[in-house]
């Protein structure tokens, strides 16, 4: 891991001059993947990283992310987006028309499903990172790692909007490797590069979520069918494919 933290930093390093990025912004969530990007953030940038909290409402580990901007020194903020949550929410499922006879009613109101509902926080984080980052004249770096894109366990234009990212090539394995090196740098606690993978939303873990471990899926992003039994190689292999669309640019007519 130590010849890849290297090459991930002078990556940085190259990206800061060519691209004349003066500061970045990231979204802090308390896990192991927005910890390990903070301090290789922290490395290359400085005191010129923003951190942004962003419960929906009460998290429960907020005090973990608390620790880490505190432990690394970066300047945070934290937005609490419930209100703006629930707000969209409500006008999405309550529109209120008025008639050509002037009474009030709604109609065409869709009930927003469960699984829209998991989505549409990450997508308010990444509106709120794009208008403090601009607003300081920063960039957004991305925080997710290569085994969750690899099955789609990302949201588009939410946790995969970012303008550029240092761990999207390394597996959670890796990440964790990373940030078990980092820590050591920054006297930082280790449970927060080896935590539980969550999403924050549903109140499982990710692996709960998905049916298997992130050790077994980083086995077989590296070895294939031999390290992984035939159903659960498929059942990733459906994920993989069903969320191609989420590494890929938008589809258009040439």
């Amino acid at each position: 891991m130590e010849t890849k933290l290297k090459e991930i930093l002078n990556w940085l390093e190259q990206y800061k001059e060519a691209t004349r990025c003066r500061g970045i912004v990231l979204g802090i969530s308390g896990g192991k993947d927005s910890t390990v990007v903070a301090m290789l953030a922290k490395k290359v940038w400085g005191n010129n990283v923003f951190g942004v909290l962003m419960p929906n409402g009460t998290q429960k580990d907020i005090d973990d992310a608390l620790d880490i901007v505190k432990t690394l020194g970066i300047e945070h903020r934290i937005v609490n987006i419930e209100t703006v949550y629930n707000s969209l929410l409500h006008v999405i499922e309550n529109r209120i028309e008025e008639t050509p006879i002037g009474r009030d009613f709604v109609a065409n109101c869709p009930k927003v499903t469960d699984k829209a509902k998991t989505n549409i926080p990450p997508r308010i984080r990444m509106t709120v990172l794009y208008a403090v980052a601009q607003t300081l004249g920063y960039r957004v770096i991305g925080t997710g790692n290569a085994s969750e894109a690899y099955i789609g366990w990302t949201t588009k234009w939410g946790d995969s909007a970012y303008d550029f990212n240092p761990i999207a090539h390394l597996t959670c394995t890796e990440v964790m490797a990373l940030g078990d090196l980092l820590a050591d740098e920054f006297g930082l606690n280790k449970k927060y590069v080896t935590k539980t993978p969550s999403d924050g939303l549903c109140g499982k873990t990710d692996e709960d979520s998905f049916g298997f471990t992130y050790a077994t899926l980083d086995g077989y992003i590296s070895g294939g069918m031999s390290n992984t039994d035939y159903e659960t190689a498929l059942k990733i292999e459906q994920m993989h494919q069903a969320s191609e669309h989420k590494r890929n640019m938008p589809a258009t007519l040439e």
